[in-house]
């Protein structure tokens, strides 16, 4: 036990001078790149001032300045063009269905002339109708008149013909001639005297 113990402390000895080498090694290897990045570092920043100092490099910063404010007054531009363009595109969708409504209202107001127009040509069709049928009324009752008015004078003649009928060809000579004819086509009856000539129209007849 006496042997052990001296060896034991030995075996620990060595272990603890192993593990503070290696640790000294490692804090070398640290410091050896700390002082390379300083070194690094130095070297920038003696290379920035030598950098700054050269006249191309003031140069080069003023146009990379410039060139900056023109890429923001670029972009400031663009945001107004899309700005612009959004407005007008909402002023011709405005712009548009506002045509639009206006197309639809003057379809309907054209519409509605013509409605408007085609009830006109119906009424004045049906006035013309109206007033042609009057105006065929009246000829064919002046025309029954006048066979009437034929058959009283032929009837008063004593040199008068034929039956107690008179015919087409009896009221001639009072009629100068030509008998009337009715000016929606339709047949006269002569009848006898003291009945009223009649016509196949109906409504034409004498009042």
């Amino acid at each position: 036990m006496k042997f052990i113990i001296p060896w034991m402390l030995v075996g620990a000895l060595l272990a603890g001078g192993g593990y503070l080498f290696m640790t000294g090694r490692q804090k070398d290897a640290d410091i050896e790149r700390l002082k390379a990045g300083e070194q690094e570092l130095t070297a920038l920043r003696t290379e920035n001032q030598e950098l700054k100092k050269r006249p191309d490099f003031t140069e080069e910063v003023a146009r990379l300045r410039k060139d900056n404010e023109d890429l923001l007054r670029l972009r400031n531009e663009v945001k107004q063009l899309r700005d612009q363009a959004k407005t007008l595109g909402t002023q011709l969708q405005t712009a548009q269905t506002q045509r639009d409504q206006i197309q639809a209202a003057a379809q309907a107001q054209q519409e509605q002339a013509q409605q408007a127009a085609a009830q006109a040509d119906a009424a004045r069709a049906q006035q013309a109708q109206k007033a042609n049928s009057l105006a065929q009324f009246q000829q064919c009752a002046s025309n029954l008149r006048l066979i009437e008015s034929a058959k009283a004078q032929w009837a008063a003649d004593p040199k008068k013909t034929g039956g107690p009928t008179p015919t087409i060809a009896d009221l001639a000579p009072y009629l100068g001639n030509r008998f009337p004819v009715c000016p929606a086509g339709g047949a006269y009856q002569i009848n006898l005297p003291g009945h009223t000539a009649t016509c196949s129209i109906p409504g034409h007849k004498l009042e």
